[in-house]
């Protein structure tokens, strides 16, 4: 029997590009799987960009590749060459980044083309005509990048030249509706289709702000600056030093695991309250700001001052800590 030729795809274990898949195995290929995570879009953070995406490559019985970009990815967000979004967004470049990686898995195997879930229309930077050509010349695969929903309506591409695919075997779907994503799920008999993503954290408003916030600066910052950006209330000080206030529990754990060298982990030390983590200049003004803001978050009666512990490097100490109002702390949240 003749082998059966190879495809890449990136997958995000959303439905479209499940369905893309599908299209590809129907077709005759053996289809490898690519998950691209970013210090902004990570298949685990469970926000809607990811859907489990190992149970995905075993539902759609794929072999399945990560990889990750990160001080590439942060570096490239210093200055993306086709801009940004409505909020943080570089989706040109990242597109072009995340082919970029399909195409050395391509390479790597000898696979022909590579494949992605994307529709015409459907995301208004990076998902139009000039946008899917300027992204294929950017990651070095003009005419190897097949998306099957659409394919119909998109420029023939060099696989269909070669015959290894039909035109006739292409979706024409466009547009923001799920309407045709949601027939073809159910001809490929999938079961509980994931809804629509949550989209990559760079387009929130809010953490874009934050995200702008850590590169106007931060020089180079680190996945573990941006893994900060994800959680808890940010107050800016000064050009470098910022506060973190924990909202829950687990934002509370998650600031202490990620408390380097050098920052100031502090807590109320009589009533229940969150853990805030200070980065930056720990001066006797900025400890005593981040204090008062650490105390006006816990549950202590804002009457009365209160005690509030410090660790800096294993070394604890206590400080005395008051109501701080509204208008004078809220002026320095991001």
């Amino acid at each position: 029997m003749e082998e059966k030729k190879k495809v890449v795809a990136l997958l995000s274990g959303g439905l479209d590009s499940r369905l893309a898949v599908k299209m590809m195995q129907n077709q005759g290929f053996d289809v490898t799987a690519v998950a691209i995570k970013t210090p902004f879009c990570d298949f685990d953070c469970g926000r809607g960009c990811g859907f489990e995406i190992r149970e995905t490559a075993d539902m759609l019985d794929v072999d399945l590749k990560t990889v990750y970009l990160a001080d590439e990815y942060i570096e490239m967000l210093k200055n993306p060459k086709h801009g940004f979004g409505s909020g943080m967004n570089p989706c040109i470049d990242c597109r072009a980044m995340m082919f970029k990686a399909g195409k050395k898995v391509m390479e790597d195997i000898g696979a022909e083309f590579v494949i992605s879930g994307e529709v015409l229309g459907q995301r208004p930077m990076s998902q139009h005509g000039p946008a899917l050509r300027t992204i294929e010349k950017e990651a070095g695969l003009e005419g190897k990048i097949v998306r099957p929903l659409s394919g119909a309506l998109l420029p023939k591409t060099e696989p269909e030249e070669r015959g290894l695919i039909k035109r006739e075997d292409l979706g024409m779907i466009r547009g923001r509706s799920r309407k045709e994503q949601l027939k073809l799920a159910e001809k490929f008999g999938f079961q509980d289709p994931p809804n629509a993503g949550g989209g990559c954290l760079l387009t929130d408003p809010k953490f874009a702000l934050r995200a702008k916030d850590l590169f106007n600066h931060t020089e180079t910052p680190t996945t573990n600056d941006i893994d900060l950006l994800k959680i808890g209330r940010h107050f800016r000080f000064d050009a470098k030093t910022k506060l973190i206030v924990g909202r829950n529990k687990d934002e509370n754990e998650m600031l202490k695991a990620l408390a380097l060298s050098g920052d100031v982990l502090l807590e109320t030390k009589d009533h229940v309250g969150p853990v805030s983590l200070l980065r930056g200049d720990d001066s006797q003004t900025n400890l005593k700001l981040a204090s008062d803001i650490t105390f006006r978050y816990s549950d202590a009666p804002k009457e009365l001052p209160g005690i509030v512990i410090t660790q800096k490097n294993d070394i604890g100490s206590e400080i005395s800590a008051g109501a701080i109002s509204e208008s004078e702390y809220l002026k320095y949240r991001i």
